[in-house]
């Protein structure tokens, strides 16, 4: 016999299926299934604006973008999590999130062009850029303050401070994964105390026309905190002059003594811009020895074969610094690809 009892064989045809609601039929919309809205600037989609969208979506609601600028501050707040933003090209030039505030007047989380604040988000399919440029200020594209955050195909455009991965003062951590992006800057571009691992992703510094053209990173990671930034399987790209670029610097939050930056970076290709001799910088008065920064296995121009100032790890200490172990957290939280 049938598990639910004696089968039974419904078949409606004509204009009655075509008119009769599925209550009707004894079926149901699944009770699981996300809500989707659509924005669109044009007006063809539920709303103009991804901030108005955001506002009337529930927790877990699925949002589409379709091609088109949209300008000032998107917020996905804490109390919305498991929101998903994402372009509906697959080409994340076609919806540009643009803003052009600095920090110096909107403060470092008002000045993010997206500040997403919430956990188990997933943005793709999308561009997030700040266009302010001048030197004198930070300038978020994207502050990441909640856990389990996912990007992927996202183009993260900016100047100063472009990405923060940020889960607050002291031992607190936040997680993101970023997978088969884009990410440009010139000054400390991707920084923060999270645990965020960079993926398949091209980083290009931006040519300042100086012999000092930026760094790469600024982690400021917890000393109690194993994992800080990892960047993996990637490709670090500039037209800047051969050998001004830095890889990191270590970066004392607030002049917290307890933040030991943490960096590794690893299976990747590093054109000629990558400094040589001093790959890794001072910041602040602390010197870039009492952090955590190391290479392994990277190639190119740029790549070292281990010195003073290049620090490499050995194979059986890389097998501990994977993309896995930096988000696995203790939950087991693995969105790696």
């Amino acid at each position: 016999m049938h598990p639910l009892g004696k089968c039974r064989t419904l078949v409606i045809t004509g204009a009655l299926a075509a008119v009769l609601p599925l209550a009707a039929l004894g079926l149901t919309t699944p009770a699981n299934a996300a809500t989707t809205i659509t924005v669109a600037s044009d007006g063809s989609g539920n709303y103009t604006t991804i901030q108005a969208a955001i506002a009337a979506a529930p927790s877990g609601a699925i949002i589409n973008i379709k091609p088109g600028t949209y300008r000032g501050q998107v917020s996905v707040p804490s109390g919305k999590p498991g929101i998903t933003l994402q372009g509906t090209t697959g080409t994340a030039t076609d919806i540009v999130i643009t803003g052009n505030a600095p920090a110096s007047t909107a403060g470092t989380a008002g000045s993010a062009t997206v500040l997403n604040m919430a956990k188990n988000t997933t943005v793709k399919g999308v561009t997030i850029a700040n266009t302010y440029d001048r030197h004198d200020s930070q300038a978020l594209a994207l502050y990441a303050g909640g856990d389990r955050q996912v990007y992927r195909n996202v183009r993260l455009l900016g100047y100063q401070d472009t990405f923060l991965s940020w889960g607050g003062t002291g031992s607190s951590q936040v997680r993101q994964y970023v997978y088969k992006s884009y990410i440009e800057g010139a000054v400390d571009f991707i920084y923060g105390n999270g645990a965020l691992v960079i993926d398949s992703t091209t980083i290009r510094s931006l040519d300042r026309g100086s012999t000092n053209n930026g760094y790469i990173t600024a982690a400021a990671t917890n000393s109690s905190n194993r994992y800080g930034i990892l960047i993996t399987r990637s490709t670090l790209l500039s037209s800047a002059a051969a050998r001004t670029v830095a890889l990191g610097r270590c970066w004392h939050a607030g002049g917290a003594a307890d933040a030991i930056g943490q960096v590794l970076v690893r299976d990747s290709t590093l054109g000629a811009h990558i400094r040589q001799a001093g790959a890794w910088q001072d910041m602040g008065g602390f010197s870039w020895k009492t952090c955590r920064f190391s290479e392994y296995n990277n190639t190119g121009a740029g790549a070292s074969t281990g010195t003073t100032d290049r620090p490499l790890i050995s194979g059986a200490a890389a097998a501990n610094y994977t993309s896995q172990k930096y988000l696995s957290g203790s939950d087991g939280w693995n969105p790696v690809e």
